[in-house]
Order: C-alpha cells, then structure tokens, then sequence
C-alpha cells in the first residue's frame, strides 16, 4: 500500500471512530492502531490509550465517555465549521462550500451535516487531490481540533487520547517537515 492510500485509510478508520459507538468500535480502534504502527509512534501511543479504555469498559461506559465529550460540553461539539466559525452565517457558507467540494469529487456523505469530523475525515479519506486534502487538513481540520481538544473535560480523557491521536498522525502526516503546522496556531473561518 502506498502512502497516500495509507493515509486515506487511516483517515477513515478515524472517521468511523469518530462517529456514535457501536459494537465494532473496539476492533476499529485495533486495525486503526495497527495502521499506525510505524507511521506515528505519538499517535499510536495516545491510540493505544484509547483501546485501553474500550478494552476495560462496558459498551454503556463507552457511549457515556463519547456524548460527555461531543453532546454535552459546547465547547467539543464535533463540527469543523462550529469550531473554526461559531453558530453563524460564516459556518453556513463553510458548510455549503464542503458540499461543493464533496460534488466535485464525487463524495456522497453520510447522516452527519458536512462539516461533521467525521464526514470531512471521510472526505480527506477517499480523495487524492493533493492541495485539496492540505488545505482541508492544515485550515480545517487541525484548527478545529486544536479548539476541541482544549474544552475537553479532564474525566472524559478517554475520548481526547483518540482526538490527540488523530490531531498528532495529521500533524505529523498531512505535510512535509518544512510545513508542519504549530497545531495551536489560531485560524480565521473560511471565507
């Protein structure tokens, strides 16, 4: 498998990670963490975190950890859009150029509004558009990232250790050493 392809499905592996809980979710954190192995020693160690609590939870602790994060604190909402824009007319138009791009390359998202993690994740995980994944990546995805990953309450670490492995393989991956982003480097919505 070549490194784009690698990467691509990673990226999907996340996606699916990223969605609600359901009951392969401890064999996805698995197969993503083999993914992983020797690509990110940094993620693979926040990822393997991750597995560690799934292994050692009941599937009612996992889903609990997972809408304690993403439903009930405002600030971890999972939306590309909310994080970078606000609840604004600035996210809409956000939303609506995801969708533009999603028909360009013939992406057919899932349940979730467009700017969902997970959907853009799946999204930077079927195209091979170089600039395209950049740009979605280093103005999306890691500036929304870097804002959820700080709002994360202390007692529902188990669902930053994935965001911080997803936030680090990106980092590490999306660009070439002399690009690398600072991760916490503060971004203007998409206009």
């Amino acid at each position: 498998m070549n490194e784009l392809a690698r990467h691509q499905e990673i990226c999907r592996q996340f996606a699916a990670l990223l969605c609600y809980p359901d009951v392969r979710v401890k064999e996805r954190t698995v197969e993503c963490a083999g993914q992983l192995e020797g690509i990110t020693i940094e993620a693979s160690r926040f990822l393997r975190r991750f597995s560690d609590f799934l292994e050692t939870s009941d599937f009612s602790r996992i889903e609990e950890a997972f809408t304690g994060t993403f439903d009930l604190q405002a600030l971890c909402h999972p939306y590309v859009g909310y994080q970078l824009c606000g609840e604004s007319q600035q996210r809409t138009m956000f939303m609506i150029k995801l969708a533009e791009l999603y028909r360009q390359h013939a992406f057919t998202p899932g349940n979730e509004l467009p700017d969902h993690l997970s959907e853009v994740l799946r999204f930077v995980g079927s195209i091979s558009d170089r600039d395209c994944r950049r740009e979605i990546i280093q103005e999306g995805l890691l500036p929304a990232l870097a804002k959820i990953t700080l709002g994360v309450e202390v007692e529902n670490r188990p669902y930053l250790d994935l965001l911080w492995a997803v936030q680090s393989f990106l980092n590490e991956t999306a660009t070439p050493d002399s690009e690398r982003l600072a991760v916490d480097r503060q971004k203007e919505c998409l206009s």
